[in-house]
């Protein structure tokens, strides 16, 4: 049974237990007690002194984030905080205004903020607000809005990526689901951030509102009420009263500044802290630069001559540590090309009898794309490849042979060209530094790039650099990647050269499989009714069909009750293909199990029929080659409705004529699907949409 992936990694995870859940209901039923009901002054104290401590957690840990979307709970826990706050505030003015007494959290932050100067602390918890309000807040609402709408902008681009990959086996399905729920949490996410920056707005606004409010109603009530002289009144209100604002805009700023980090933190491997400090100092001759700006400046006369000394100091420092530690990675990088060479020079000489050894599958490599193929330079070719035979093996029922990979100098720098038994089947120049961005349909405008042709299905397509990819993406345009192209082109070379890579030895390893499960129709057909050779060239003609050879038994059940009549395998293989019907038509059929087919004009079929002639071999059709491109361009013209409407180019016909003109036309038109009424599934709706006439 398969197991379910997990949505997040399981290793080093912490939870506050089982009942997590529980404690957030009491948590925010506790924010609406808090706002109803007066709470005593060290309850308060309490409560503000969590409020401090979930700030700072909050903030640190924005900086140990690698993504954003790692804090994807954030725009939630941004309001409850902001509640929380807010739930303080209410509180803490009941007290102020009910007893002139808010604990000794807000009485300190008053008395020692302030440092005894009732203006000093106005002042400061003004510059609070502005930095607040102004500038964090402000800057984290516009870079969220245009994180928003960029992401999902880009998202049916990622989307048709991912379908991309999919198909072209690059990736699994699970991992595809995975990645579309990636791409989807990560547009709900920056859609959630839009809006909770707008708390933290109204959150300054309202800290704003609820100070004047304590000092203009605390003055009244000490003055009208408590008969308080109004100085005294004045300094005992407005102290309380900054140190409550103080108490709650500290926190708000941090949070403020945590939500900046999370919407302006771009994808990483490493967090924060550790980029900066990379970042920073990579580049040594800035920070020279730097200290010796400052030295300078510490020989002005009267500059603080000790300060700029010291960070001269400390930036000089910082350099030659930065020099040293790139000079030991380049000399770590030499000794291991060194040794690498060392290691290639050191191999044992080829043996003569090795150069009769021919690879079934081989791709030559120019010297600029051997980082492709290399993991240590980031490469992920042999991985894509890898997933490669995976997707063959499972969907076509043949394992693909080893591919081998080389370096050719010979070539191009950046061309490549896949080998067939050391013939050259196909080749292609990539641009190992851009992406290839390709116009499913839905983009308007054009990208700047260089103009070329998509290899494996001669789309026209653009190779954009890496500063116009977001742009492309953007636009509506699917991204590939340089080793998705080169992945993707090698996959439709392996299907449209599927028959040629089956030897006998893979048909008798598929046998010597099957016969584990099934040893009793292996031990009837072979080598009684058919010999290996005989069902090669049955599993052949299927595979140039493209049909799947993975239903073995079933296969060799028909060749069972075939084989004893007929040896043709022409022949045979087209009952085998009525006894696949399901399978065949499912890759045509839509979701609503609807077949749309283009039909066969009686006429033509008869004509078909009538030009059979029987030779020693077999049959054959000798139709003159102005006749089959006449024939071959009508059926281009009318499977080409099919083909606009996003459909796959069928034709159908009546069993004893789909071999032949198959035969016709696909020399002409390779990716025609040609069936016949005995290959379609009864559970199908078929639907014609025109016919081809003689």
């Amino acid at each position: 049974m398969a197991v379910p992936a997990q949505r997040y990694p399981a290793v080093g995870r912490f939870t506050l237990g089982r009942n997590a859940d529980i404690a957030l209901s009491i948590f925010i039923v506790s924010i609406i007690v808090v706002l109803l009901i007066p709470i005593p002054t060290p309850l308060l104290d309490i409560l503000l002194t969590i409020n401090i401590s979930l700030s700072v957690v909050v903030l640190l840990a924005t900086v140990y984030l690698q993504r954003p979307i790692e804090f994807a709970v954030f725009p939630s826990l941004l309001l409850m905080l902001t509640l929380f706050r807010l739930s303080l505030n209410v509180a803490s003015t009941r007290l102020i205004l009910a007893q002139a007494n808010a604990g000794n959290v807000i009485q300190a932050f008053g008395g020692f903020v302030t440092s005894g100067n009732l203006f000093v602390g106005i002042v400061i918890f003004i510059i609070l607000v502005v930095i607040q309000f102004v500038v964090i807040t402000r800057g984290a609402t516009r870079i969220s809005e245009v994180a928003a709408r960029f992401t999902l902008d880009a998202m049916p681009g990622k989307q048709m990526g991912v379908d991309s990959d999919l198909n072209a086996g690059l990736i699994t399905e699970d991992q595809a689901r995975t990645r579309r729920r990636d791409i989807e949490r990560e547009a709900d996410f920056y859609g959630a951030m839009d809006g909770a920056t707008k708390f933290v707005r109204g959150d300054a606004i309202a800290g704003i509102i609820i100070t004047i409010v304590n000092i203009v109603v605390g003055f009244i009530i000490g003055v009208a009420m408590l008969g308080l002289p109004w100085p005294d009144a004045a300094r005992v209100y407005t102290q309380l009263t900054i140190g409550d604002g103080l108490v709650s805009q500290i926190p708000a700023l941090l949070i403020s500044v945590g939500a900046g980090l999370v919407v302006t933190r771009t994808a990483s491997d490493e967090n924060l802290g550790t980029d900066l400090g990379m970042q920073l100092t990579r580049y040594p001759r800035a920070l020279g630069v730097a200290a010796v700006m400052l030295l300078l400046f510490g020989m002005v006369p009267g500059m603080p001559t000790l300060a700029f000394f010291a960070v001269s100091g400390l930036l000089a420092f910082l350099m030659v540590s930065s020099q040293r530690l790139q000079e030991r990675v380049r000399r770590e990088e030499a000794a291991f090309e060194q040794a690498r060479e060392r290691e290639a020079r050191e191999e044992p000489p080829q043996r003569t009898e090795d150069l009769l050894t021919i690879d079934p599958l081989k791709i030559e490599l120019g010297y600029g794309l051997i980082a492709l193929a290399d993991p240590k330079q980031g490469g992920d070719l042999l991985a894509r490849i890898q997933i490669i035979r995976q997707q063959i093996a499972s969907k076509m029922g043949f394992v693909v042979p080893v591919i081998r990979i080389v370096d050719n100098m010979r070539l191009r720098p950046n061309e490549y060209r896949v080998k067939l038994r050391e013939s050259v089947i196909a080749s292609y120049e990539l641009m190992p530094d851009h992406f290839l961005a390709m116009n499913p349909g839905l983009a308007e405008e054009e990208v700047e790039g260089y103009p070329t042709k998509e290899p494996a299905f001669g789309l026209q397509a653009v190779w954009v650099s890496r500063a116009q990819r977001d742009r492309a993406e953007r636009l509506g345009y699917t991204i590939v990647e340089p080793s998705a192209v080169l992945a993707t082109h090698l996959t439709e070379l392996i299907y449209a050269h599927a028959d040629e890579l089956l030897t006998r030895e893979d048909v008798q390893a598929l046998v010597n499989h099957l016969r584990d499960s099934s040893p009793t129709v292996v031990q009837e057909l072979l080598p009684n009714i058919l010999t290996y050779g005989e069902l090669q060239k049955v599993l052949h003609r299927l595979l140039r069909e493209r049909v799947s050879i993975r239903n073995l038994e079933t296969i060799l059940e028909v060749l069972c009750d075939y084989g004893a009549r007929t040896k043709d395998t022409e022949v045979l293989a087209e009952y085998v293909r009525h006894a696949l019907a399901r399978e065949i038509c499912a890759g045509y059929a839509d979701e609503k199990h609807v077949l749309r087919v283009v039909t066969l004009a009686p006429e033509l079929e008869q004509e078909i029929l009538e030009a059979l002639r029987q030779a020693e071999t077999g049959e054959y059709i000798p139709v003159a080659p102005e006749r089959a491109e006449v024939i071959a361009e009508r059926t281009a013209r009318s499977v080409q409705p099919l083909i606009l409407a996003g459909h796959e180019p069928v034709v159908l016909t009546s069993a004893p004529v789909r071999r032949y003109f198959k035969r016709i036309v696909e020399r002409h038109i390779p990716k025609v699907v040609v069936l016949s009424y005995n290959e379609v599934d009864p559970a199908l709706v078929l639907e014609s949409a025109g016919q081809v006439s003689a």
